[in-house]
């Protein structure tokens, strides 16, 4: 964040996007232990944390960079399609994993197969890292080094626009939270809790996030037309009254096609915030700072509440109180209500000045 305010959004996505790279490469070509021993989940861990770095650096300085270029009019809608492509890699490494599942055996998959994602991922990277060398600065930026502002950091996001801050705290708890659920964890909640095969959950996950991804830009729209913060209230005061009977309803359940209704009804919800919270995040900020305070907050939140959706998810399973994580999940969407009724709306008052 702070290397993309300092300079540029261009510069930051190209090291981002090179760390993207190496990653995958260095991760299908490292040899196992027998043959270097502990060297191997060193040089793993190693690789691991590059993609770390390199995934957590890539939100703040795409979305704010999809937010500057927008244009007023429509920046919710394009700013929406950052998620469509989040989603999009999702799918992509649920086709893999679909196809490799059909085509390799299980012995050829841990002896090999499971090196093969990590080089389409590093041959895409390489894809991206030339497209992006083609791309404008955006002209926020350009403006804001132009005018002289002072850089921006750690410290002065937190003294001199605290609220901004705290408010993309509160809303990336309960929004990265019911996005894992959603996306991400689901697919072992079908397996663990539901019964269903662990080929039904991978293809009815595949299936959600279809639906999931290409309804983002629909919900960037209606935020263009009617402001950022209706769309907001309805993803999380939505969010905290489904995310029970949704649970609940998919654990009983024993249709595919009931079970694709219920957690698509819930998405559409949860796309109330995954649409918009880019550009929202980005509107609240001056130029000058603006990469980091989208980025940090976020991380901090995301780690701490989405990362660890699984994790919370399955203690609660283990002490026979599943329901638990219900009830904190909804608790949380609830804080994100509250915090979102405090905010103003960020499509009027936006601090992104340039079309």
């Amino acid at each position: 964040g702070i290397y993309s305010d300092r300079h540029g959004r261009k510069k930051a996505m190209i090291a981002s996007v090179s760390l993207m790279c190496f990653g995958p490469l260095v991760i299908a070509f490292t040899p196992g232990a027998a043959m270097i021993g502990v060297a191997a989940p060193i040089i793993l861990l190693t690789a691991r944390i590059m993609q770390g770095l390199a995934l957590g650096g890539e939100y703040g300085v795409s979305a704010t960079y999809m937010s500057e270029v927008a244009g007023k009019k429509n920046r919710g809608f394009w700013s929406s399609f950052n998620y469509v492509t989040l989603i999009g890699g999702q799918l992509t490494a649920l086709a893999v994993l679909i196809v490799l599942q059909r085509v390799l055996s299980g012995e050829a998959m841990n002896e090999w197969g499971w090196r093969i994602p990590f080089i389409i991922g590093a041959l895409l990277a390489v894809v991206a890292f030339f497209l992006r060398g083609s791309m404008e600065e955006s002209q926020s930026f350009e403006q804001a080094k132009a005018s002289g502002a002072e850089l921006g950091s750690t410290r002065m996001l937190f003294k001199q626009y605290p609220r901004e801050t705290f408010t993309i705290l509160g809303l990336t708890a309960g929004g990265s939270l019911g996005f894992y659920i959603y996306t991400t964890y689901m697919q072992k909640f079908l397996t663990n809790t539901a019964g269903f095969s662990r080929d039904q959950a991978t293809e009815l996950s595949a299936l959600t996030l279809i639906c999931f991804m290409a309804i983002q830009p629909l919900l960037g729209w209606i935020s263009d037309k009617v402001g950022r913060k209706p769309v907001l209230l309805f993803a999380f005061g939505g969010g905290a009254l489904v995310i029970w009977p949704v649970m609940t309803s998919v654990a009983a359940s024993t249709s595919v096609v009931s079970v694709f209704f219920i957690i698509m009804g819930a998405m559409v919800v949860q796309a109330g915030y995954t649409a918009i919270n880019g550009v929202v995040k980005a509107e609240l900020y001056p130029a000058h700072v603006r990469t980091l305070g989208v980025a940090l907050p976020y991380a901090l939140a995301n780690a701490s509440f989405g990362g660890t959706a699984e994790y919370v998810a399955l203690w609660f399973k283990s002490q026979g109180i599943e329901s638990g994580f219900y009830i904190y999940a909804a608790a949380l969407m609830a804080v994100g209500f509250l915090v979102v009724l405090t905010m103003p709306d960020t499509r009027r008052h936006s601090r992104i000045q340039e079309d």
